[in-house]
């Protein structure tokens, strides 16, 4: 019997999209909280091969509910967690984006350096501990694993050489530790150059007074970066993004990861009540991450 015609189409439609766009890390103010107020850029502190597009288990948006901003957190939600990382010079918190259904999580270098331990929120409310994988500060990415876990609801890692400026996109994560908050908002520029410290020393010390040091458009924002950076090429949105969104994911709305979200803009000199997102939010290409994922999960450090 012949094969349904209209089957072949729909399997094509499911194959991964291919990679693109180089960032490199955006440690911006560190978008952790616990650091102090976030001033001028903020931070919105496995197996052996690249994660799949379309990992078994992924969250997959409903035809019904494609393209709506309800769907895609419906869908994505169960895959974004809250990451507390306690230090020797006090504590922070950022998000994560889940890319294994045992416990592989991506999120911001800059929401775990240093740290000497780190408990992860999952979205159901289940607490778990972690340990960090690898790291490059250069990318300001990291991967930590679950101990103990099993059965999540990974990921679908897209492809952001795909993604237009007007896009419409939406992010989760837990800015100021509020869990699982949704915006939406459009990609705004691509390939964005930002400049970060890579000086975990300097910059934590820099975060106690308002940020983690970065410059960007020929300026600094929040204190020296010093003689340690690294410059690189984010995707600019305007969704809301405040200082814990770090490590969390930028989505397009099929439901994919296009981005980990990193740093965000204030008005240079806002106090802390004005401080905060004013439609100036920057990610990392999730292609980065995908090229940069068999180093981390070789236990590379740096």
């Amino acid at each position: 019997m012949d094969p349904d015609p209209a089957a072949a189409p729909a399997r094509r439609r499911r194959r991964a999209r291919g990679p693109a766009g180089l960032l490199a890390a955006v440690a911006i103010v560190a978008a952790a909280v616990g650091g102090g107020t976030a001033y001028g850029i903020q931070e919105l502190a496995g197996t052996d091969t690249v994660a799949s597009s379309s990992p078994a288990g992924t969250p997959v948006v409903p035809s019904s509910q494609k393209g709506t901003v309800s769907g895609v957190a419906r869908a994505v939600s169960p895959s974004i967690v809250e990451i507390s990382a306690a230090s020797g010079s006090g504590s922070s918190t950022g998000s994560g984006v889940i890319i294994t259904e045992d416990g592989e999580i991506v999120t911001n270098n800059h929401v775990i350096a240093g740290a000497s331990s780190i408990e992860v929120r999952t979205d159901d409310g289940t607490t778990y501990s972690a340990k960090v994988v690898g790291t490059d500060s250069s990318k300001d990415l990291a991967l930590i694993k679950l101990e103990d876990a099993s059965g999540l609801r990974a990921a679908t890692l897209g492809d952001s050489g795909g993604v237009s400026v007007g896009d419409q996109v939406v992010a989760i994560g837990s800015p100021e530790g509020l869990t699982g908050t949704v915006t939406s908002g459009i990609v705004s520029a691509l390939d964005r150059d930002v400049t970060v410290s890579t000086d975990q020393s300097q910059g934590r010390q820099q975060e106690q007074q308002g940020g983690w040091p970065f410059e960007y458009g020929g300026r600094q924002f929040n204190g020296d970066t010093g003689g340690s950076t690294t410059t690189y090429k984010a995707i600019q949105t305007d969704a809301s993004l405040n200082p814990g969104n770090s490590g969390g994911a930028l989505i397009d709305m099929n439901g994919d990861i296009i981005g980990i979200n990193s740093a965000m803009y204030a008005p240079s000199g806002a106090d802390s009540s004005a401080a905060g997102s004013v439609g100036l939010g920057f990610a990392i290409p999730v292609d980065t991450l995908k090229a940069d994922l068999p180093a981390l999960r070789s236990g590379a450090t740096g």
